[in-house]
């Protein structure tokens, strides 16, 4: 067999492993970013989305997107993917089904964002499935298996629209019905805030998730013919230390201090603007793209907490808004050399033709998901009967209400019991 068909599948392997770990960062963010009532749900739920979304990825997902018997669409065939192997392919395709479903499974858990502290596990479930059908699929078609915007020749080398973009505009579509959570805003629209329960939960996630992005970004090179994933993977890591740097200095300079939570969400904005031109892009333009993301971040934030859309994972700001910057980054810095799918950017005199359609991507993949998530969700509200728990619910915790137990029984027990009136006893 040959050597290098056996090396770029266990390269892309080790990426599909590398993303499919960053669901365990994904877990620690949300856990840590939201309060300790909530904490075992978020993590059960994530874990168990990810199961559902694998397997709906198998059934129908897969054919959606890189199905041959395909139109400008959707793709339709390879429904309940067998497995088979394809002999002329470079890699082993049962490897490259894997490390398409971990990219399916990271979008919608970045949707799932938008659920936190209030939507009832019932909600996620249905909604996993119908985003793994008919939004998630729909777009990475358009974009990487040959649909309309492909032959446009629409640049997303990992991911800023296909995963991010569309896992943020479902999470906008879900902060919009679920409202905001109980207490957040004032009478007067002044913001409260509802601290997470542990921001080394959140660090050490950003963490894991940086390293995560090697395999997100670097392993979607799917082979190592020159060793261009070392490349991809330098772009990478500048970009979060950009967008991390960039944060920093920022909070510091508005807020008079350092904020801890704009540091973590700076370093994951550049990581995210990063992904759709990493491949594209010379060294010091990915410096560049991940400090604007690191700045774009921070007011990103600021702006929907005064708009009072409720975003405790910062999903809106780092996936969407991070996501749309480095989507139309590579109609800016898109090199003639590297621009191997579309053309090269305006500062290398591509003139406006590839940020035309690196906007006109933007546009249609960003309506179409909002806009499909929200009548999904519109309509589950319906059906029903509410997507989001009870006051009383809310009050008590989604880890009580939903499961029946707390993701941190002693302390909880024992908060509870402090709360209880002390009866004297003769």
């Amino acid at each position: 067999m040959d050597v290098m068909y056996l090396m770029n599948s266990l390269w892309t392997m080790l990426g599909a492993i590398l993303v499919i770990f960053m669901i365990g960062g994904f877990i620690l963010l949300e856990a840590g970013s939201t309060r300790m009532k909530n904490a075992g749900h978020v993590a059960g739920k994530t874990v168990f989305t990810f199961g559902l979304a694998s397997l709906v990825f198998w059934a129908l997902g897969y054919g959606f997107i890189f199905g041959s018997d395909a139109n400008f669409f959707v793709g339709m065939s390879e429904f309940f993917y067998s497995g088979e192997l394809v002999k002329d392919s470079g890699l082993a395709t049962t490897v490259f089904f894997v490390f398409q479903l971990a990219f399916a499974g990271i979008s919608v858990t970045i949707a799932l964002g938008g659920f936190a502290e209030r939507a009832k596990f019932s909600a996620y479930v249905i909604f996993t499935i119908l985003f793994g059908v008919l939004v998630y699929p729909v777009i990475a078609h358009w974009i990487w298996g040959g649909g309309w915007l492909a032959e446009h020749g629409k640049q997303d080398f990992a991911g800023s629209t296909v995963v991010h973009l569309t896992g943020a505009m479902a999470a906008l579509a879900a902060t919009i019905l679920l409202k905001p959570r109980i207490g957040k805003y004032n009478k007067d629209g002044s913001a409260n805030n509802l601290a997470g329960h542990n921001q080394v939960y959140t660090a050490l996630a950003v963490l894991i998730l940086w390293v995560g992005w090697f395999g997100f970004n670097a392993g979607s090179t799917v082979s190592v013919d020159g060793a261009f994933f070392g490349f991809v993977a330098l772009n990478t890591n500048l970009a979060a230390a950009a967008g991390a740097v960039a944060a920093t200095l920022i909070s510091w300079v508005v807020l008079g201090k350092p904020d801890i939570t704009t540091i973590l969400n700076g370093a994951l904005a550049g990581l995210v603007a990063i992904t759709a031109s990493c491949a594209f892009v010379d060294v010091w333009a990915s410096v560049v793209i991940g400090f604007v993301a690191g700045v774009i971040v921070f007011y990103s934030t600021r702006f929907f907490e005064k708009k009072k859309i409720d975003d405790p994972i910062f999903a809106l700001s780092v996936h969407g808004t991070a996501g749309i910057w480095g989507t139309l980054s590579t109609g800016l810095f898109a090199t003639p050399e590297l621009a191997t799918v579309g053309k090269p950017g305006l500062l290398y005199g591509g003139g406006f033709e590839q940020l035309g359609v690196q906007l006109m991507g933007v546009a249609t993949s960003g309506a179409y998901a909002f806009t499909v998530s929200y009548v999904i969700l519109y309509i589950m509200k319906k059906v029903m009967g509410g997507i989001r728990v009870s006051e009383e619910e809310e009050i008590m915790g989604l880890d009580m209400s939903e499961h029946g137990n707390y993701g941190y029984p002693e302390q909880m027990v024992l908060e509870e019991s402090n709360l209880r009136p002390v009866v004297e006893t003769k």
